[in-house]
């Protein structure tokens, strides 16, 4: 029964003095907009790259010559040195790898496409085995991606991305129509599903050809080397068919058994944990820097309840000569103090969320409103109301009656 009536003083009591309860809420909402700002912003892009990087598959993963985390040059230095991955390396996987379902070549580069008057300068055109888009989530809009009969006979044909269908056919529809490739024409087979963008930059300015055809017009991969795509019989079985591949082209490439391996394997969480592990003390310092405000603001709410104890010394004694005991008196002052740093945490909240959906917004990506922020933002007011609140709540609580009672 106590807390509710505490709770209708301590609002009464604010609204009473209507402007230094704004000043306190300023402070507390400016607090938390800051951090609720880089905490959505920094979901909403994390969110973002793990949908684009879900493309891959939970059973997926990648062996390249070089890759992951990189930390030194000299890590870097000997990621050069390795010799790529080959043809026969593929072709050893593919028929020795039991607990790999499907295995797919993949090279690539840039490439100037056009067609009439329209042109697109450096667009990332691949070349791969036609079973990449049964490895990875690749979805056709129109048409269809390369065959087993185009990569046999090396046909010239392209699947493309929606970019490139829109800027060089327009509202045309392209299946049967050609291109030209660095001057070779092709004819466009199959269109891929509308991707969007990402931190500002197309994911639909690509085209893929058939493996041998790539290689045909461009030459071999040379010290790049070949990057292979591996699908999984399952997610349960993922680990032993990453085994099973890293003992076949161990053997192949005769790195002894003392020595690391001298190539890369990556799967969707490998190449997201690597990102988290390179943005943390980035996100660290960041959330640091904001969290600065929130200091202030809890400042601004201690000094504001200080002199709210020094202006209400008399009504505290009032309180206390009919019956108030000390716990009454600081659960009062700190009601007030949890009030309003609860309600401007709401309200940081909110204005937090907006702001960095603008932010976001500004690199073409969406964000939705996280259960982590919110519950973060709440936190956060209310360890503001209770630490920098209890150090005045307390004084008034201390205050002596009788002096109290004669304060002017």
């Amino acid at each position: 029964m106590i807390a509710p009536i505490l709770l209708k003083i301590a609002v009464e009591a604010l609204w009473a003095n209507r402007l230094r309860s704004g000043l306190t809420l300023l402070g507390v909402i400016i607090g938390v907009t800051s951090v609720m700002t880089i905490i959505s912003a920094l979901e909403g892009m994390m969110g973002a790259i793990e949908e684009d990087l879900a493309v891959l598959g939970p059973t997926t993963f990648i062996v390249t010559k070089a890759g992951g985390v990189i930390t030194s040059h000299e890590q870097w230095m000997e990621m050069m040195k390795r010799k790529p991955i080959d043809q026969k390396s593929v072709d050893l996987v593919s028929e020795g790898c039991e607990l790999c379902e499907r295995t797919c070549a993949r090279v690539g580069g840039s490439a100037r496409l056009k067609r009439g008057n329209n042109t697109m300068r450096r667009v990332f055109i691949g070349g791969s085995t036609f079973s990449l888009v049964d490895i990875v989530d690749m979805e056709v809009a129109q048409g269809r991606f390369h065959s087993y009969e185009d990569d046999l006979y090396r046909r010239r044909v392209i699947f493309i991305g929606d970019l490139v269908r829109e800027e060089l056919f327009g509202d045309a529809d392209p299946i049967g129509k050609t291109l030209r490739l660095d001057g070779t024409k092709y004819t466009v087979c199959g269109v891929a599903k509308k991707r969007g963008t990402m931190f500002g930059e197309s994911q639909d300015d690509f085209a893929f050809i058939p493996y041998g055809t790539h290689i045909k017009q461009f030459g071999a991969p040379g010290r790049r080397g070949i990057q292979m795509m591996i699908k999984a019989v399952s997610l349960e079985r993922l680990e032993d068919a990453m085994d099973e591949v890293r003992m076949i082209l161990r053997a192949q490439r005769h790195v002894p058994y003392d020595k690391p391996d001298d190539f890369t394997m990556l799967t969707a969480d490998n190449i997201l944990e690597a990102l988290n592990s390179l943005t943390r003390i980035f996100r660290m310092g960041l959330i640091g820097i904001s969290s600065i405000s929130l200091v202030v603001g809890g400042i601004v709410v201690m000094n504001i309840m200080m002199v709210s104890v020094t202006e209400r010394t008399r009504e505290i004694g009032i309180r206390k000569a009919i019956g108030a005991r000390q716990q009454h008196i600081m659960l009062q002052f700190l009601f007030e103090a949890l009030v309003t740093t609860l309600f401007g945490g709401l309200i940081g909240i909110v204005l937090g969320y907006f702001i960095a959906e603008a932010l976001v917004g500004m690199l073409d990506m969406q964000i939705s409103p996280s259960t982590f922020a919110m519950v973060a933002g709440l936190s956060i007011s209310t360890g503001i109301g209770i630490i920098f609140g209890l150090y005045p709540a307390m004084k008034a609580a201390r205050l002596d009656p009788i002096k109290a009672l004669s304060y002017e």
